[in-house]
């Protein structure tokens, strides 16, 4: 298995709780979307698989290791086999984009070994081949302050690809491209997914591209499972009941669509 999540909640330290009861699991090698209204816990349940969060409640066992107590070396280790594509990538805006890719392999690398990489790259073919996987390659060497958000996203997709994960958790990996730009990205990222067997998860907000590209769909709402389905049984009776409540005039507008082709069943729309 990839991962199991048994009974797992998360509470921040003020209170709030983003999930409850969360029971959810993959084998090596899925495709998994996130769907679901905005606030629902998407971003959540990726970040405690990721281990940036710790549950507060329930089991967590996340490539064949127990998250119950997990030692320094064993949490470094593990990060390093999880590939996270940001909505925002966190990447400093003079650094260049080379070095951002390249850092993809710092947690893999010894220590003496990434702290040269910040300071001199040492696999720039590597570095560019990742980049022009994204069409890229032409800023190899450019600052990302002055790269666009489509591009930095793109940049943050290429360290991903060159960190060569086990396990590639993606949130909103496509919300500053444009349409054809987020359809390649996502071809890719599942095309690099199957490549090494690696486990996809991504939370999407167009329902149309988690319906074309991902094999299973799990929606989500207020922190909880709401249903977890292969593509092809998802409905769009069901798609109205996760969104109900969601402002679906200006996600409509921006694409065309309009709530009414939602309940009958088009794909061709974004719930943001």
């Amino acid at each position: 298995m990839s991962f199991v999540l048994d009974g797992v909640g998360l509470t921040h330290a003020n209170g709030f709780t983003a999930l409850s009861d969360i029971s959810f699991s993959a084998g090596q090698g899925e495709r998994i979307a996130l769907i679901g209204p905005s606030g629902a816990g998407k971003t959540s349940l990726l970040s405690v698989l990721g281990t940036a969060h710790r549950a507060s409640c329930g089991h967590v066992r996340l490539l064949e290791n127990d998250l119950a107590r997990p030692s320094t070396a064993g949490l470094r280790a593990l990060r390093s086999r999880i590939g996270t594509v940001y909505q925002a990538a966190p990447i400093p805006g003079r650094q260049r984009a080379v070095t951002a890719v390249l850092a993809g392999r710092l947690g893999q690398w010894p220590r003496w070994k990434a702290l040269l990489s910040l300071l001199y790259p040492l696999d720039l073919p590597g570095a560019q081949a990742a980049l022009a996987r994204v069409d890229l390659a032409d800023k190899l060497f450019s600052r990302c302050d002055q790269l666009s958000g489509g591009q930095l996203q793109r940049v943050g997709i290429a360290r991903v690809l060159y960190q060569q994960p086990d396990l590639i958790l993606a949130d909103e990996p496509v919300s500053a491209l444009d349409p054809t730009l987020a359809d390649a990205a996502i071809r890719l990222l599942v095309s690099a997914a199957s490549e090494r067997q690696a486990t996809l998860v991504a939370s999407l907000h167009a329902v149309d591209l988690a319906l074309t590209h991902f094999s299973r769909i799990v929606g989500v709402k207020a922190g909880r499972i709401v249903f977890d389905l292969p593509s092809s049984a998802v409905t769009p009776a069901q798609l109205q009941q996760l969104y109900a409540g969601e402002d679906m005039h200006a996600g409509a507008q921006a694409d065309g669509t309009t709530a009414e082709g939602m309940a009958t069943g088009s794909t061709n729309y974004c719930c943001c």
